[in-house]
């Protein structure tokens, strides 16, 4: 069965959808089969991998209301083991429309238990609010990755998370774990960046990845050529990043999995 991520939140501008499309690219290289689904009504994440805004008929709007199979909505990317549902603006329409549905917070989990098996991972991009897309998102995932940006307030905003995410697995996902805290817009020039990365790591400890993702101007220039980074510029310190963030997502897989098969063969 497939791992499924969700990449959130609640403060908008700490690098979500920037995270999302090149973890998932990353993952992809390291021979993952990866899903990316874009569940922000922005539809970066789409165009982050060369969507273009506008050029299809369908996007995960049409699976979450109007039903429509999954597999007519996946599409391919550059990377040959990277796939995306795309996005579009109807998506914000789809907050109010899912009011009306019953079990209205799992209707994301329902449209993707039938494609876990296909990947190995599925990477979800939140929209930047606790709205009833995000709560889908994070009901159906396993794990939830938090970008963090090296500022004062991301401090703050932590612990606001943790509580909404205490209130998920109370009402919706009891299994809902954190896959990690991911400092991002680091400035190692700063001391304010370097204090924020010290209390976060004194507070979280093992909780906060070891991969930094710098500030860096080929990360923020690869979404206007609809390019994850590793095809926009591989040699370049954000592609570096990514792929050591993934083969920190996977090397963490691999260590629960041997834990499992030996708790089970002690038992």
């Amino acid at each position: 069965m497939g791992k499924i991520i969700a990449v959130a939140n609640q403060k908008g501008g700490v690098g979500k959808t920037t995270t999302a499309i090149n973890l998932a690219a990353s993952l992809a290289v390291n021979d993952q089969r990866t899903l990316l689904v874009d569940a922000d009504p922005q539809a970066n994440a789409s165009s982050g991998v060369g969507i273009r805004r506008g050029t299809l008929r369908r996007t995960l709007y049409h699976a979450l209301i109007l039903d429509e199979p999954l597999h007519n909505i996946i599409q391919p990317t550059e990377l040959p083991a990277l796939q995306v549902v795309p996005a579009d603006r109807n998506l914000a329409g789809a907050e109010v429309e899912l009011v009306n549905l019953e079990e209205r917070e799992f209707v994301l989990r329902r449209v993707l238990e039938n494609h876990r098996q296909q990947y190995d991972y599925i990477i979800i991009d939140c929209p930047p609010s606790l709205g009833l897309l995000t709560i889908n998102a994070l009901s159906a995932a396993d794990s939830v990755l938090v970008p963090i940006q090296c500022e004062y307030f991301a401090l703050e905003g932590v612990s606001e998370l943790l509580d909404t995410l205490a209130r998920i697995r109370r009402s919706f996902n009891p299994t809902l774990a954190i896959e990690g805290f991911l400092l991002t817009m680091f400035d190692e020039r700063t001391n304010l960046s370097n204090q924020v990365m010290a209390d976060l790591r004194d507070f979280y400890g093992k909780q906060v990845f070891e991969t930094v993702i710098t500030r860096n101007i080929r990360l923020a220039e690869a979404p206007s050529h609809g390019k994850p980074i590793i095809l926009y510029d591989i040699k370049s310190r954000g592609a570096n990043a990514y792929l050591q963030l993934a083969k920190e997502v996977i090397s963490h897989d691999n260590q629960k999995g041997a834990w499992t098969r030996t708790e089970r063969a002690a038992s």
